[in-house]
């Protein structure tokens, strides 16, 4: 179920950032930095929740996927910004370990009650 949660997250990223531009909400510098964080952080996150020992590989191809947005965009009408592929990293790497630290705290058994007390 993770790994279809990020594909589809994935795929509206890819509607979203090789469509036409939108404005930035009025007043929000920076809105479109935040938005790519934000938006990378949701497609890492649920694989990282699923594989947390690959976290690194989750964090590394979400950089290569804001790559490959950012290396299509100028045959789309849109242009290419270190900057995007910058917060793309960014919300890739935090997603993974947000993700990762999830899935582990998931995965660990609850403690047993002491039985030597009775």
């Amino acid at each position: 179920m993770a790994i279809v949660a990020s594909l589809l997250i994935a795929l509206a990223v890819a509607v979203l950032t090789l469509g036409p531009a939108t404005p930035a909400p009025g007043g929000m510098a920076h809105f479109d930095k935040v938005a790519h964080v934000v938006a990378f952080a949701a497609v890492a996150a649920p694989l990282a929740w699923r594989y947390p020992r690959s976290w690194g590989a989750v964090a590394l191809a979400g950089l290569a996927y804001g790559g490959a947005i950012e290396w299509v965009q100028p045959f789309t009408g849109r242009s290419a910004e270190w900057g995007d592929l910058l917060a793309d990293g960014i919300g890739a790497l935090a997603g993974a370990l947000l993700g990762a630290r999830a899935g582990r705290a998931r995965a660990k058994p609850l403690p047993r009650a002491d039985r030597s007390c009775r």
